[in-house]
């Protein structure tokens, strides 16, 4: 019997790697890509060093080292390398990290330009957060430079005459009705890597942590979730007081200027993509309706399960999983609102979970990171977080674990409802959203934007949450409605079906080989190299 094969997060076994849902067959190419990787950055570190020191203007008197592999922070999509400036004339030293989203995760491969997609949204989030929501406790954002395309310095560590150039242009750019360019001078970097990168402020320090070391162990104390509650309501409500009129991401060119001109860009976009699943959707794509925007997720799913090899396990679970898709579609009138179909649209943290959140000792928060994957959105998208229990959108059973869930739904609504209040007695605009994030909760669209979102767990938030509210079936009822909707997903489905099981079958071939070939192959104990 093969042994376990490693992933980028423990092993799998060949019984267990045949028993999953998600793609395991390239999953198992991550670890030596990993490797590849990061021994690339690892080797290219003295240019790492030179490119932060070109950023944040260091002086000849002045040091900069990139810190141990070990000290590397290794996330789903991105790796961050901390870079010591080592103090001068008594100062202390500072920390700084640079961020490089991973190629192997964003469909670089599939999809050229996906790294710098990413990049470029991020930046544009970080600097349009900056200007417009001050009170947002954000990392500096002091450089930043694409693969392909200029490189860009906080306009602080520029010269004297970048500077003037810089303020002219500002000054005169709204009487010539050119768009106002962000406090960055860019320019060709004499130093370059093949991968383009973010340098951020490193957060962290003895007073505030990952909100995720301190979450299993204090959770259940009402004050400090009252906090932590509070300052999520805060920064959600300072986002949305500029509401768009398109729903995309916001990206910024290669002369510094940023606009919502980028498709909405989730992580579920480029995971799909990387898996080489056709989206369908242009870099340039924005929205003007949430309707159009709701159809292209729902096509996401359609695209999931013609694409993806071992999507089906067999025809039962085909006809499951069709006839839900079938019947999401038709409810999207159900759970949509028309009066909001043109707007507005806010800026989203799309995934926002617990290591993005660094807090005190009483949670209340202090810098908010990873600004990926934001996004203008529809407002009914907008709910509390689900993690709110410890357990995933497809894992609030009905029972102890939804109930446990409501109540904390409620707290959170009610903190959120004051800070709104407070808001507009200040005099700041109020969207209403928290009446809004009620009425999703109450008619069930809380659960129906979190199927259309959860590729994987559509079927499951499915089963328990919307199907029940409309026609409540015992197993063979189940079985019998999935049987007569699934059809109706396309046009002769038992070719469809039949197709899929075989690619599941080559699939499992190939997964086998996969494990027999390593069995056979003496062991590689190459790893990322250490200082």
């Amino acid at each position: 019997m093969p042994g376990a094969l490693p992933l980028l997060h423990g092993q799998i076994s060949l019984s267990a790697a045949l028993d999953d849902d998600d793609n395991v067959l390239q999953e198992l190419s991550y670890p030596q890509r990993r490797i590849d990787f990061y021994v690339y950055l690892y080797q290219h570190r003295t240019v790492i060093e030179s490119i932060v020191s070109y950023h944040m203007n260091l002086n000849i008197k002045q040091t900069c080292r990139v810190e141990e592999v070990k000290e590397w922070i290794s996330g789903s999509f991105n790796v961050c390398i901390p870079v010591v400036i080592d103090g001068q004339d008594g100062r202390t030293s500072k920390r700084v990290l640079m961020r490089f989203p991973l190629p192997y995760k964003v469909g670089e491969s599939q999809q050229p330009g996906n790294s710098d997609e990413k990049l470029r949204c991020e930046a544009a989030t970080y600097i349009w957060t900056r200007q417009n929501c001050p009170s947002i406790p954000i990392p500096q954002l002091w450089g930043f430079a694409f693969a392909q395309g200029p490189c860009f310095t906080a306009i602080q560590h520029t010269s004297i005459f970048s500077r003037l150039k810089w303020y002219l242009h500002r000054v005169l750019s709204p009487l010539f009705g050119y768009p106002i360019r962000p406090p960055y001078s860019s320019g060709n970097c004499p130093y370059s890597l093949k991968t383009g990168y973010l340098l951020l402020d490193h957060v962290g320090s003895s007073d505030a942590v990952m909100l995720s070391e301190t979450w299993d162990r204090l959770r259940h104390d009402r004050k400090r979730r009252a906090n932590l509650f509070r300052g999520l309501s805060q920064i959600i409500l300072s986002l949305a007081q500029f509401p768009f009129d398109r729903i995309g991401s916001l990206t910024i060119d290669n002369h510094g200027i940023v606009k919502l001109t980028n498709r909405p860009l989730t992580l579920r976009l480029h995971h799909l993509e990387n898996e080489s699943v056709p989206t369908d959707m242009d870099r340039d794509l924005v929205y003007s309706t949430s309707d159009s925007y709701y159809m292209d997720l729902l096509s996401y799913h359609d695209s999931r399960l013609r694409h993806v090899p071992n999507s089906i396990r067999d025809k039962a679970d085909g006809e499951a999983q069709l006839s839900s898709l079938t019947i999401m579609r038709a409810l999207l009138p159900h759970f949509s609102c028309r009066k909001h179909r043109r707007g507005p649209f806010i800026m989203t943290l799309t995934d926002l979970h617990q290591s993005n959140l660094f807090v005190d000792s009483d949670w209340n928060i202090k810098s908010l990171i990873d600004l990926e994957w934001t996004c203008s959105r529809p407002v009914e998208m907008l709910h509390p977080p689900y993690w709110l229990t410890s357990r995933g959108v497809d894992q609030l059973y009905e029972g102890e674990h939804l109930d446990a869930f409501s109540e904390i739904h409620a707290e959170f609504m009610e903190v959120f409802d004051k800070e709104e209040q407070n808001r507009s007695q200040a005099g700041k605009k109020s969207l209403g959203l928290a009446s809004i994030m009620r009425r999703g909760w109450a008619t069930g669209s809380f659960w129906y934007f979190h199927a259309l979102e959860t590729p994987k767990g559509l079927y499951n938030i499915f089963l328990d949450h919307i199907q029940p509210r409309y026609s409540k079936l015992d197993d063979a009822g189940m079985v019998e409605f999935e049987r007569t909707v699934s059809p109706y997903w396309t046009p002769d489905i038992q070719t469809f079906l039949d197709g899929k099981l075989k690619e599941k079958e080559i699939y499992e071939g190939h997964l086998r080989d996969a494990f027999s070939v390593a069995q056979e192959e003496p062991s590689n104990p190459e790893s990322p190299p250490a200082s």
